[in-house]
């Protein structure tokens, strides 16, 4: 039986057979002995996304008192939950997203792991109802906002339907939309970071400048 630990760009975990293309955690451990979990779907504010596949190493999954592992469709997915790139497994990702963001967010000063995770833990606690609007046409690719009550992968101005499977045929919105993506990943995509897509998704082999 699948646990319930897939992502979806809600930040929702949900028991499903289909793994997705990346891996991650929050903080630590908020499972039980009998891998159900406890009623805080987080341990600490530190949310990455990390390889799926690293260096050959396999875990049991939710074992007693280690990290709860938490699975998505691709990286875009993780950072609409509010995941960041892990400095351990994906050094260089993690870096280029610091990188855009000291010369975003931070006007020339480069955070620390910590400094962000407080302001990426602030921005995905905000309630749907009061997160950011825009339109598609305004949004850099990667972004992922809510229509029809249904997560919506934006790629040159359109809309790809997001499932667990991947993501559907697009098509054309021009209304503001509710923003998935927190603002400061959002910032971060619009200068120029690629996250890794879904094979599903056109651009799915994007890569970063180094």
């Amino acid at each position: 039986m699948p646990l319930q630990n897939r992502v979806t760009p809600l930040g929702e975990l949900v028991a499903t057979s289909h793994r997705g293309t990346m891996y991650g955690v929050r903080g630590g451990c908020f499972h039980r002995d009998d891998q159900t979990l406890k009623p805080r779907h987080w341990a600490g504010k530190n949310w990455i996304v990390c390889e799926l596949d690293y260096k050959g190493r396999q875990r049991k999954m939710m074992q007693p008192g280690l990290y709860t592992e938490l699975f998505f469709l691709d990286e875009a997915t993780a950072f609409a939950a509010g995941h960041r790139p892990c400095f351990f497994c994906r050094r260089a990702d993690a870096q280029r997203y610091q990188r855009h963001w000291s010369e975003t967010i931070g006007q020339g000063f480069v955070p620390r792991a910590n400094e962000m995770d407080l302001v990426l833990h602030e921005q995905r606690t905000t309630p749907t109802a009061k997160r950011v609007t825009r339109r598609p046409a305004d949004l850099p690719d990667g972004a992922i906002v809510l229509q029809n009550e249904t997560p919506q992968l934006v790629i040159g101005g359109t809309l790809r339907p997001w499932s667990f499977a991947g993501y559907g045929p697009p098509f054309a919105v021009a209304e503001p939309l509710t923003v998935l993506t927190p603002p400061a990943t959002l910032a971060i995509l619009a200068a120029g970071y690629r996250p890794r897509l879904h094979p599903t998704a056109p651009h799915a082999q994007m890569r970063n400048d180094t």
